[in-house]
């Protein structure tokens, strides 16, 4: 297998630790976002929406981080097999994608990917919209969290997807200090071998 990412990007992040907690084996080939490289030609053939990550897998070309994780986690216990179980899953995977990563999008644009790439100052109205966002929806995940350790129940690639974006949120200047178990849930992610090495991949530049 040959991933194709950007380590400190979110999207990356989670199919980097979903990997290493299943124990898959892949090389690796850095696309820098910064400087455009996924815009270019060769790239573009790989996925044309121009977006890491993208893996291959012998004659498989396959790009959107969620389809990955799944691909990667099929026949172990990150995705489970009955109904209502998968369903869960699905629906953490789906509130990230819709709520989570958007807000952070937001901030994380004007915060760093703006100083990074020198398009001036930050719209501190969008971060402020952003950090609302943001707050909103960890008080959602909060009250899931509520008797339980993981989002969907056992540990499944939903914590995954979810634990990369959060982990980005104090390079961010976000916290979750209003959603305690957010915070709980995240150190415990954290914590985990693979949620380790998947960061220690690709620290956000400063």
């Amino acid at each position: 297998m040959k991933l194709y990412d950007f380590p400190s990007s979110p999207n990356c992040r989670k199919v980097r630790a979903v990997a290493y907690e299943v124990g898959v084996t892949f090389a690796s080939e850095r696309v820098d976002l910064l400087a455009g490289e996924q815009r270019a030609p060769a790239f573009l053939a790989r996925n044309p929406n121009g977006r890491v990550p993208v893996l291959e897998d012998g004659d498989l070309v396959l790009w959107e981080s969620t389809a990955i994780i799944r691909y990667l986690a099929t026949g172990t216990a990150l995705v489970p097999n009955g109904r209502r179980a998968a369903a869960e899953v699905d629906r953490w995977i789906a509130w990230q994608l819709a709520h989570l990563g958007p807000a952070m999008s937001k901030v994380a644009f004007q915060r760093i990917v703006k100083r990074l790439t020198r398009q001036g100052a930050p719209d501190q109205a969008v971060i402020d919209a952003g950090a609302a966002e943001f707050a909103a929806a960890s008080a959602v995940l909060d009250g899931a969290l509520a008797g339980r350790e993981y989002v969907a129940g056992p540990l499944s690639i939903a914590d995954f997807a979810l634990a990369a974006h959060y982990s980005l949120a104090e390079a961010c200047g976000l916290d979750v200090a209003g959603s305690p178990r957010v915070g709980s849930w995240l150190a415990r992610m954290l914590a985990r071998d693979s949620m380790k090495r998947a960061l220690a991949d690709g620290q956000v530049p400063q």
